[in-house]
């Protein structure tokens, strides 16, 4: 499976979420609301989720395993970083 689009819904400057993409896998799957959090040790990616009764949240949709998770978070957060880029270079 492989990533075939990275688009930048939303860029923020204000508290730890920083932006909102929408990843497609294969130019047939899409997955939106994946969230770019500034953490204590950097950038990471947060999968879209759902509170379920007891108050607690359960992603939606997310990697089965670390390898996968790994080159999806290292994707979007290079195509956020390149945004962030293209956002300097028009200003």
């Amino acid at each position: 499976m492989k990533i075939t689009d990275i688009k930048i819904r939303k860029i923020t400057d204000e508290g730890k979420m920083k932006g909102i993409v929408s990843v497609t896998f294969d130019d047939l799957f899409v997955v939106h609301d994946i969230k770019i959090i500034q953490g204590q040790n950097g950038l990471f990616i947060a999968m879209p989720s759902r509170k379920i009764s007891d108050g607690e949240f359960r992603d939606i949709a997310h990697p089965i395993n670390s390898t996968m998770r790994q080159m999806l978070e290292e994707q979007v957060i290079s195509a956020y970083k390149q945004a962030l880029n293209n956002m300097e270079v028009t200003a």
